[in-house]
């Protein structure tokens, strides 16, 4: 969590390295990164985004459309494409340019932290509350809170900020006073709302308060032309904070990136330039340089097996239902969520980032289940 008057600035990317031609003859794309970004080495969170692609070009002609106005807004994308940055571009295009933009992961804390995190607290509200404390609404005023993770919200949660959105304000725990805020909501999830709210894990009045204006952040392997630019970005990033000279990518390194799957979206092209530039001999990155994951490639694999063998994985699936139904056993949609958590984590060898991504959910959401499931120690 963490409040800035900066926003991500788009400009144009610098020139390609002397021998990649092809997308030095082009015109620079645009390209925003965060602010502060070199010191962002361990962030979860992507460091920088390109415009070169129709895709992503399509996406930036909707959001200078829609940042002007006051609407809230809902960037959907999975972990790893920009959602932060889009957010901060929408607020540096809004009238609230000059103002506070508050980022808010909403999964970083427990339900018992976040009415006092996102509406603060009086002195004496509960044990430890040494002092009053704004919360992030009032640190936000006049500006725009971005509100990451939304869906990782609790129940209890989601009503209160339902009410904060209606009445504009917001009452400190502890407190009968209500104090005005004006603020511009942008919020973010990795997963679709709707199915939460299907799920009722999302309020659905609270759903429809939000997402007046919704962006969707593709994937990076659905726009391929921002595969190259954003690697000779972090190529450049990485090699002035390491002091390296002159780098380049050979042409096989080029067409391995091109045609990874890119799980982890633009922060593993970042984890995997980094590291190539860590590891190469010399001035050029080549395709053994790059040490890519294959969790979903293994998941096309098995799919396209599957397929061969005239076993459609979704036909055997709700052929396996049915033999479930007819049982009619106790708590059984609660059986068969618990079989897919435990299934995607040992699929990904018990990595829990990889297991949320393959599910497209929050690591928070993974996490938590296979707490209660007794597959993960609460302590690790």
């Amino acid at each position: 969590m963490h409040a800035s008057h900066r926003s991500a600035h788009l400009y144009a990317l610098p020139s390609s390295p002397e021998g990649h031609g092809d997308l030095a003859a082009r015109a620079s794309p645009p390209l925003l990164t965060l602010p502060h970004a070199r010191k962002l080495g361990t962030s979860i969170r992507a460091t920088a985004q390109v415009f070169h692609d129709p895709v992503s070009l399509a996406l930036l002609e909707r959001v200078q459309r829609v940042a002007p106005s006051d609407a809230n807004v809902v960037i959907i994308g999975a972990t790893g494409t920009g959602k932060e940055l889009i957010a901060r571009h929408v607020h540096e295009l809004s009238q609230r340019r000059d103002a506070p933009f508050v980022a808010v992961n909403c999964g970083a804390f427990s339900e018992s932290l976040a009415e006092s995190e996102l509406f603060g607290h009086e002195k004496g509200a509960f044990t430890g509350a040494i002092t009053h404390k704004p919360g992030w609404f009032e640190a936000a005023n006049g500006g725009t809170l971005f509100l990451d993770e939304i869906g990782d919200l609790p129940l209890a949660i989601q009503v209160k900020l339902l009410r904060v959105l209606q009445e504009r304000e917001v009452v400190r725990l502890g407190s009968r006073r209500s104090i005005p805020i004006d603020v511009r909501i942008i919020a973010a999830t990795n997963v679709r709302l709707q199915d939460a709210v299907a799920a009722g894990h999302f309020r659905q009045d609270l759903y429809y308060r939000l997402q007046v204006v919704q962006l969707a952040i593709p994937r990076l392997r659905e726009r391929p032309l921002d595969i190259l630019p954003l690697a000779y970005h972090f190529l450049h990033e990485y090699r002035q904070r390491l002091g390296y000279g002159a780098a380049r990518i050979d042409g096989e390194g080029e067409r391995k990136l091109r045609q990874h799957d890119w799980p982890g979206n633009i922060r593993e092209l970042e984890n995997a330039i980094h590291h190539a530039l860590l590891i190469c001999q010399d001035d050029c990155l080549r395709a053994e340089h790059f040490h890519l994951s294959h969790v979903e490639r293994r998941l096309d694999y098995a799919v396209a097996a599957a397929d061969e063998r005239g076993n459609d994985p979704l036909h055997a699936l709700e052929q396996a239902l049915q033999g479930l139904f007819n049982q009619s056993q106790e708590g059984l949609f609660e059986k068969i969520e618990d079989t897919v958590f435990r299934t995607a984590f040992e699929f990904c060898e018990r990595n829990q980032v990889q297991a949320a991504r393959l599910l497209d959910i929050s690591r928070n959401v993974l996490r938590a289940r296979l707490i209660r499931n007794g597959q993960i120690s609460a302590l690790k």
